[in-house]
């Protein structure tokens, strides 16, 4: 009964204590764990040490110094400690064999990234008749229903991607033609036109029937086209950018947008529907965002470019990333803005009129269409704007590009010619882009 009630006094914590303290991991940093030490090497190393110190001179060596430190490594002689503190660390034990892994690429050997090639030459080439040579006009779209539209002097021409079939959708007279840009609806099947002589129409292409005609917009040819839902953005020589309300059979003009001194020759509205880009030929770019109180007032005037900006281009990744161009030889660079705050992140001088931009909607990259001198299509890493490839073939100013609904496909429009190019990849190859985070307070509008 006397030794059940010694044993009783000790709480849990304190045998606990009682057995770290009688183990052989009782250890202190400052006193040495006999357990722990190799008392024959250390004996070894002691009186080997001392003996030659007292002779003042070491013992000539019988063998070569080679075989000497082969031997040492074989009897783990070339460790330099005598004392030890504390146990080793126990080995790690492997629960598979690395020989039994079904695993090829180990941590040590990881894979390797393998590039994606892209072919220097255009996968196809399309014959495009009476095509304009005009640098400020927009004549080739590519809509979700993977058709082509070009325009082509005074007619609008169909090409399916998916049958390879072509048709004729209008022709316009020519006191109203000849046209001057073009660009589909989000649903693949409206498509708006704009011609020389001022107006838009809208046309069903599902149809082949017109649906609606915009006057009295502009005064002179809309060389700019862009959708927002159920808004359609009209650009025009005369320096105008007006929203239309195309949801009933007679438009209502929902905004007039002024700041432009000539022509605007760009117009791109960011994923979100709640920012415009416009750039014309006065070598202006503006912002404009329809969630400000003074919706007619741009809400960035940026004045950087030395050229005309026509090539526009919203990232698809990163939310308030603008890529601009500028067109002329005095230009040549490709800038990129921070539209929230309007500060230019970055300015890169390409070496040739910038007359288009398209972002890779599943790999960080932006691709470039050119004019004088090479007239080629450049691939360039983003953010550090390294040259990927150069894709060579026009003979003249790239005017125009447009990209497939996969992401994959490039058109570019140049001197009476259209070529196809698989620049961003095979659509079996290609991982989809990291959502743009989105922005906070979105819904609000802005307080300026």
């Amino acid at each position: 009964m006397s030794t059940l009630r010694s044993q009783s006094r000790w709480c849990p914590l304190e045998q606990q204590l009682l057995q770290k303290r009688n183990s052989r991991e009782n250890w202190d940093r400052f006193i040495p764990n006999r357990s722990a030490m190799d008392f024959d090497y250390a004996f070894y190393m002691l009186t080997h040490q001392g003996s030659s110190t007292r002779k003042g001179k070491a013992n000539p060596p019988r063998y070569g110094e080679g075989y000497r430190k082969l031997l040492a490594e074989a009897m783990n002689m070339n460790r330099s400690r005598i004392l030890a503190f504390k146990n080793k660390t126990p080995p790690r034990v492997e629960l598979f064999p690395s020989n039994f892994s079904s695993d090829k690429h180990t941590e040590s050997n990881p894979p390797k990234a393998q590039r994606r090639y892209i072919s220097q030459s255009a996968d196809r080439t399309l014959d495009a008749p009476y095509l304009m040579d005009d640098y400020y006009l927009n004549l080739l779209d590519w809509g979700s229903s993977n058709v082509l539209a070009i325009a082509l002097a005074n007619t609008v021409y169909l090409w399916d991607a998916t049958d390879d079939s072509t048709w004729e959708l209008a022709t316009f007279e020519d006191e109203r033609g000849p046209v001057t840009s073009v660009n589909w609806a989000i649903d693949g099947r409206q498509i708006a036109i704009g011609l020389n002589n001022s107006e838009v129409e809208l046309w069903d292409t599902t149809a082949s029937s017109h649906v609606i005609t915009l006057r009295g917009c502009h005064r002179s040819r809309v060389g700019s086209l862009a959708w927002n839902n159920h808004i359609l953005t009209t650009g025009g020589m005369d320096g105008r950018i007006v929203n239309n309300d195309v949801r009933i059979g007679s438009h209502i003009v929902v905004e007039t947008y002024r700041g432009h001194e000539q022509e605007v020759c760009g117009l791109k509205w960011s994923a979100s529907g709640q920012q415009l880009a416009s750039g014309g030929n006065d070598n202006l770019l503006h912002i404009w965002d329809n969630r400000s109180y003074s919706r007619t007032q741009w809400l960035h005037r940026l004045q950087d470019h030395t050229a005309a900006v026509k090539a526009l281009a919203w990232c698809p990744f990163q939310r308030n990333l603008l890529a601009s161009g500028g067109g002329g030889n005095d230009d040549r660079c490709i800038k990129f803005w921070n539209t929230h705050t309007g500060a230019c992140l970055n300015s890169v001088d390409t070496g040739s009129q910038v007359c288009a931009l398209l972002w890779n909607m599943n790999e960080r990259e932006l691709l470039s269409a050119h004019g004088f001198t090479q007239n080629q299509l450049t691939l360039w890493k983003y953010p550090s704007m390294f040259r990927i490839a150069e894709l060579t073939g026009h003979t003249s100013t790239v005017l125009s590009m447009a990209q497939s609904p996969n992401g994959c496909t490039v058109a570019s429009a140049a001197h009476e010619t259209l070529k196809l190019w698989n620049v961003f990849g095979d659509p079996k190859e290609v991982k989809p882009a990291p959502k743009a985070d989105p922005e906070p307070f979105a819904h609000l509008n802005r307080i300026r």
